[in-house]
């Protein structure tokens, strides 16, 4: 160990708890004390060769009283930008939130679980086409490859399965208001 590190820990180190509760006192959260003392140490260790004296707890206090204040500026100034109104022709669309809000979350999730709740109470040859139709986006003819079945039936079963969804659909919103469970 360098003979600078060993009087810097002789010297001051024994000082940290004061230089601590000194912080604590001066910031508002344990966290911004923390970042105050360490930032003073670091401050205390580079300019250790110019301690003279050996008053080294007052030295360091303060230190940890301009890292302080020298921080509380850094935020007051961090803290004064205004945010711009909504109908700011310049920033206003970063005020208007582009994401929905929980309660559209929640109503999609519930309508998504209807959904395949719906679908799943569909007959299998039903629920087949309609999926290949409208979630994969196959033609009539990819449809009756895959099912091994007729155009015409391919068609009839994707009316009738359509039909039959939406009469469940509107059958189910018309039901009672269900409550969150």
């Amino acid at each position: 160990m360098d003979d600078k590190r060993a009087r810097f820990e002789e010297q001051v180190l024994p000082h940290l708890d004061a230089a601590y509760r000194f912080a604590r006192w001066l910031c508002y959260t344990p966290g911004d004390a923390d970042d105050v003392v360490q930032d003073a140490v670091l401050r205390a260790f580079r300019g250790f060769d110019a301690l003279r004296g050996s008053d080294a707890k007052s030295w360091l206090l303060t230190i940890v009283r301009n890292c302080h204040l020298t921080a509380a500026k850094q935020q007051q100034r961090r803290a004064f930008v205004p945010l711009p109104e909504e109908n700011d022709e310049v920033d206003g669309h970063a005020m208007i939130a582009t994401t929905p809000d929980p309660e559209s979350d929640s109503i999609l999730a519930d309508q998504k679980q209807a959904l395949e709740r719906l679908m799943a109470s569909l007959p299998e040859e039903h629920r087949t086409v309609l999926m290949l139709r409208e979630i994969e986006e196959m033609d009539y003819a990819q449809i009756a490859a895959v099912t091994h079945v007729p155009i015409g039936t391919v068609m009839s079963r994707l009316a009738r399965s359509r039909a039959a969804l939406k009469a469940k659909w509107l059958q189910e919103m018309e039901g009672e208001p269900r409550a969150v469970r």
